[in-house]
This record gives structure tokens, sequence and C-alpha cells, in this order.
């Protein structure tokens, strides 16, 4: 069973240059993520987009849309910038026959206190079991979209 991995920046993927908070989106986290983990799943790791998710219009997300659709894998796992990853998942709603699972970070995966790495093993762990849909996986819980909220104030995803 393959996955695909589709990174589009987001603090996922920042890195962080000085004490003013300049960043840049970096190479994708996922790879020496997985590597790290000795993990043996059958998986790819492509970049379409090197954004924070602030950024990320509807353009983008009809990039990302389009990719889905052409992907020839049904198991995509998309780390995604957690601020819009609500409305990219809800522009892949009436997507079928294909498992979505999008996961992303708080803290950078760079950084050594990060929910990185656990939020993508458990998206990998996700997007192999779940029915075919379009699902979001953050702090632990796999979250329906059309009822999921980003709780700012407490720094997790909930549902509302």
């Amino acid at each position: 069973m393959k996955i695909k991995i589709l990174a589009t920046g987001g603090t996922f993927d920042k890195i962080y240059y000085d004490a003013k908070s300049d960043f840049h989106i970096g190479d994708p986290m996922a790879t020496p993520i997985l590597d790290e983990a000795k993990v043996t799943i059958d998986y790819q790791v492509e970049s379409i987009l090197q954004k924070d998710s602030l950024d990320i219009d509807d353009d983008d997300r009809e990039i990302i849309r389009q990719k889905v659709l052409q992907e020839d894998c049904d198991k995509i796992l998309i780390t995604h910038g957690t601020d819009t990853m609500v409305d990219t998942a809800m522009c892949l709603l009436d997507i079928e026959n294909k498992t979505v699972v999008i996961t992303g970070a708080m803290q950078p995966a760079r950084m050594r206190y990060s929910d990185a790495a656990f939020n993508l093993g458990f998206a990998a762990s996700a997007v192999q079991i779940l029915s075919p849909g379009i699902y979001i996986a953050m702090n632990g819980q796999i979250l329906d979209p059309r009822s999921t909220r980003k709780n700012v104030a407490q720094s997790r995803f909930e549902s509302i």
C-alpha cells in the first residue's frame, strides 16, 4: 500500500532565521522524520507548495485539489499549515475513492519541542486504515473538516 505525501509548506516545514521571527519554508520535513523513525511503509514525498498557510489562496487550493485528483495513489497525506488547513480540506470534500488526511504542526518540525513528528506518524497510520474521505489528523484526533476548528488560545484542533 503506497502513500503519497504532498507537502505544502506551513509551520511544519518552516525555518526561523532570527529573533524577529523571519522565516522561510524549507524542504519538506516528512522524509527526515519518517527516516528517523525507521518507518517501513511505502511512501513518496512531493513538495507542491512552499507557503505559509495564511498565504494559500483559492488558486493554490485548486493546485492541491488537482494534484489529489490526478494522483494514482488512493492514500494521500497532506502536510499543511494549521491556519487554513480546514479551508483546504473543505475544498477537497467532493473527491471520491481516495483517503486524504491533512496534518500540520503548531511548532516547526525543526524545533526540539514540536508536535510535527507525532502528527505525521498519527496521520500516516490514519491514512492506511480510514475509509475513503477527507480528514484532518491533529492532536491525536481524526476530525471531520465540516465540524472542525483551530482553537488558537489552546493551541489545538477541536470538533465544534
